[in-house]
C-alpha cells in the first residue's frame, strides 16, 4: 500500500477512518446540498477538492502522514467524488420523483423516468 498511497503508521485503518468515514461523509453531505439547491454539477467538483486538501491535512497534522503527495491526493480526490455524486444523484432522484411527481417516477434509488 505504500507504494500507491504512501502513509504513516496504521496506515490502512487511518484511511478508513479520515477519508472514507469522516470525508465520506462529508463528501455525500457536500452532494446532496448541492443537488437540494439546484446548483449545476460542475460545483461539486470544487468543493471536493477544496475539501480533499482538508482530508489531506487532517492525515498531515493528526496521523503525521504525507500532505501533498500526488498519489494521495488524487485517490483521496476520486474516494470523495464518488461518495458526493452518489449523494447527488440520490437526493437528484428523489427530488424528481416528490417535486414532480405527475411527470416522474423513481425508478432506483439514483434514477427516475417519466411517467406513461
Amino acid at each position: 500500500m505504500d507504494i500507491l498511497y504512501p502513509t504513516g503508521p496504521n496506515g490502512l485503518w487511518v484511511v478508513l477512518l479520515v477519508t472514507v468515514v469522516l470525508g465520506g461523509a462529508a463528501s455525500w453531505a457536500t452532494g446532496r446540498a448541492i443537488a437540494m439547491t439546484w446548483r449545476p454539477l460542475w460545483q461539486l467538483a470544487l468543493y471536493i477538492g477544496l475539501m480533499t486538501f482538508a482530508v489531506r491535512f487532517i492525515h498531515y497534522a493528526l496521523f503525521d502522514g504525507p500532505f501533498l503527495t500526488p498519489g494521495n491526493v488524487i485517490i483521496d480526490y476520486l474516494v470523495l467524488l464518488s461518495m458526493a455524486l452518489m449523494g447527488y444523484r440520490v437526493m437528484r432522484a428523489w427530488q424528481m420523483h416528490t417535486q414532480y411527481s405527475w411527470l416522474f417516477e423513481q425508478s432506483g434509488p439514483l434514477s427516475w423516468r417519466r411517467k406513461h
